[in-house]
């Protein structure tokens, strides 16, 4: 009798072989494999696609040396090798005991198997220095997390100079290529596809944040793969602070990734009986291009990783205020601008900036959480009942994590920033950053972030982080525990949101940091939706967003209609603005008080359109068609989670000698389905098959400069 092999993944997500001491981790659609080789390693055996029959996994073997300078060690896959005995290549765990000996040699200890949570004790063969090893098996979104939790038993204190959450190795062989996502302010989440080679490459911040420079998350492909077909591993790790993804290919034709807290600056101390939590990485393995990888990791996010899972309200129409007026910010003014975006169909007003403190300039107030008196006379309670009276939740803007140095919160509280003594004081956008890895300063942010939305009851918080660290000192903690910071710092960013949503269950929170600078699974948790660039110009925005989508689902991706000319200087239609805008969690910011009638009435249309389809486009299957970065015309598709329904949004950048745009084929649909089609002004077209519209494709008549239409397609 033969059993299909997802009847027997589905039965059982973690099997394990104690004859010969092999687990296998299934998915839906991937498995990944590990054993305990004779000499008590813990060595990685298989990842890729499905398997049902653990037999089929070979046993761990230890290997024979090469010569003297190629021990076996070199030669085997481990799962998470410490820095000890003859190990020269990344590892993923280094310690330093009080007595100077850094030799770490991990061999297995225990297991034990929690539902879908594999726990593996690993142990070194001399001192009671453990790294438990900690894999989660999502099954039905295909993909498998790791972490290690590393716990000093022994009885000397020892410092932590490399703490990673997992290497993932990869099958042996050469020819892998890596995707990456690199960038800057303005110009975040680029796709770079490069030849991996011998050597080691390093994605990583160190910046305190997330960083707009490398993003968390990685593919890898035999260098065929494409959005369609191949197959790609990949994975994203869950950290808000100094991260360091290494990708490293041994001279034994070996590709492995290593990935977890940044080495840099980093050393963290526990004393015998304490711990030290890594972050998450998450993996996944698809067999059919880089576009089922994201596919695979946007339902992970949507289901188990947003704070809200699979309830989560779509994302709401957005207004903000900040293009309108900066720092200019008033009741009568903001009423005004509130009138105007309800009547555009807006359903969450967001004022930005300046409503607090002695915030007229961005030198000044920072820190200071309290209403202007000037601008507010009785609070911000009127304002909140007018928008809500308008059908609107109220949204407000905050920088908890900052303080100006002209302001009160600084004057009394100087030690408060990160600083090292008698040294300068770096500011960055007139700022400097609060130490928020103190327990005060952290009970401080908590408590004014809590008054504020208990006191005025609103649903949303625009948290934003405009500069990066410096002088990250401590020095009213011990100099072997100064650089702790580093990892309280993020920690207590997060209890920070946790305890918030707690308190408040309706709240709603955004992340931001100058645009992309805080976006990854860490901070997925906590918030609903992540600001992705302060760069709104459309058509830049098509490549931003392309990047954005390889690891992050639409729905946490704030996208703005904005006025123009933009960024560079560049001016695009409204209805190509609202277009672009609209394939991900769409907000207005431009400034309503210069909208014509024209504007006013192509708005208010858009925005009834968006909210059609936005369930499908938030919720549903991303399929990217045609690239901006290889097209002069640019498709995405985004399919219901039923098959039913699916938008098509194109975009042509300019037209040269009169050519058609190429034909658009649809993915995901149904075969043999039927389709009516339509177009974004209403236009009923011709009902076709899910197969024909796959197969022969839709022609869009794109003309001239920045053209961009919209197609919905209706199961019938």
């Amino acid at each position: 009798m033969f059993l299909s092999a997802v009847a027997v993944v589905s039965a059982q997500s973690i099997q394990y072989d104690a004859s010969r001491k092999v687990w296998l981790l299934n998915t839906r659609v991937s498995s990944y494999a590990m054993g305990i080789a004779p000499d008590g390693e813990l060595q990685h055996l298989y990842w890729g696609g499905p398997l049902w029959r653990i037999e089929d996994v070979p046993a761990a073997k230890t290997r024979d040396d090469i010569s003297s300078f190629d021990p076996h060690e070199m030669l085997e896959a481990e799962e998470f090798p410490g820095w000890g005995g003859k190990r020269f290549y990344e590892t993923a765990l280094k310690v330093t005991r009080a007595d100077g000996n850094r030799d770490l040699v991990l061999h297995y200890e225990s297991h034990k198997t929690d539902g879908d949570t594999l726990s593996i004790t690993l142990k070194d063969i001399n001192n009671d220095i453990e790294a438990v090893l900690e894999y989660r098996v999502f099954a039905d979104a295909g993909i498998v997390s790791r972490r290690a939790i590393i716990r000093n038993k022994s009885n000397q204190a020892i410092t932590v100079e490399s703490a990673q959450s997992a290497t993932w190795n990869l099958p042996p062989g050469d020819g892998y290529r890596l995707t990456y996502l690199s960038g800057r302010w303005a110009a975040e989440t680029q796709v770079n596809r490069e030849p991996i080679h011998e050597g080691m490459k390093v994605l990583e911040s160190r910046l305190g944040h997330t960083g707009h420079n490398f993003n968390p998350w990685f593919a890898i492909d035999k260098g065929e793969a494409n959005e369609e077909h191949g197959s790609v591993w990949f994975g994203a790790l869950a950290w808000s602070g100094n991260w360091r993804i290494s990708v490293e290919q041994t001279p034994y034709k070996q590709v492995r990734v290593t990935g977890g807290f940044n080495t840099f600056d980093f050393a963290y101390p526990l004393k015998p009986g304490e711990q030290l939590e890594t972050p998450v990485f998450y993996g996944g393995y698809a067999a059919n291009g880089f576009g089922e990888a994201s596919r695979l990791l946007h339902g992970l996010e949507l289901s188990s990783i947003e704070p809200h899972g699979s309830a989560a309200r779509v994302r709401p129409v957005l207004y903000n205020s900040w293009e309108a007026t900066e720092f200019d910010v008033n009741e009568a003014g903001q009423t005004a601008l509130a009138q105007k975006a309800a009547k555009l169909g807006v359903e969450l007003f967001v004022m930005d900036d300046g409503w607090f403190g002695k915030r007229n300039t961005d030198h000044a107030g920072l820190g200071d959480w309290v209403v202007n008196p000037q601008k507010f006379p009785t609070g911000l309670g009127g304002l909140i009942k007018s928008v809500n009276a308008l059908g609107m939740d109220f949204g407000l803007w905050v920088e908890p994590e900052m303080v100006n140095p002209d302001s009160d919160l600084y004057r009394a509280h100087p030690d408060w920033v990160m600083n090292f003594p008698g040294r300068p004081r770096s500011e960055l956008r007139n700022q400097l950053v609060l130490n928020m890895a103190r327990d005060d300063v952290k009970e401080h942010i908590f408590e004014v972030l809590d008054k504020l939305v208990t006191t005025y009851t609103f649903r949303y918080f625009k948290w934003d982080m405009n500069r990066i660290f410096s002088e990250p000192g401590w020095p009213e903690v011990s100099a072997d525990a100064q650089r702790e910071l580093w990892v309280k710092y993020v920690w207590n960013y997060y209890e920070i949101m946790d305890r918030l949503r707690k308190n408040h269950p309706e709240l709603e929170i955004e992340s931001c940091s100058g645009g992309g600078g805080r976006i990854d699974l860490g901070v997925l948790r906590y918030v609903d939706e992540v600001w992705t660039s302060d760069n709104t110009e459309a058509f830049d925005r098509l490549q931003i967003q392309e990047g954005f989508s390889q690891a992050y689902a639409a729905k946490f991706m704030s996208a703005w209609v904005t006025d123009v000319p933009n960024t560079n200087g560049r001016s695009t239609p409204l209805r190509y603005r609202f277009l672009v805008a609209m394939q991900g969690a769409l907000g207005v910011g431009s400034n309503l008080n210069k909208f014509t009638d024209g504007d006013t009435k192509l708005a208010t249309q858009m925005v009834a359109l968006y909210k059609r389809i936005r369930e499908t486009v938030q919720f549903g299957s991303l399929y990217r068609l045609l690239s901006p970065r290889t097209n002069d015309t640019t498709a995405n598709e985004y399919v219901s989670k039923d098959g039913k329904e699916a938008v098509v949004f194109a975009f042509r950048h300019s037209q040269q000698y009169n050519t058609e745009p190429p034909t658009i084929h649809p993915q995901g649909l149904e075969p043999r389905g039927v389709y009516q089609l339509e177009l974004w002004d209403g236009t009923l077209l011709e009902k076709s098959s899910g197969a024909y519209l796959m197969e022969n494709g839709i022609h869009v008549n794109l003309r001239g400069d920045f053209d961009s239409t919209a197609v919905l397609l209706h199961g019938q």
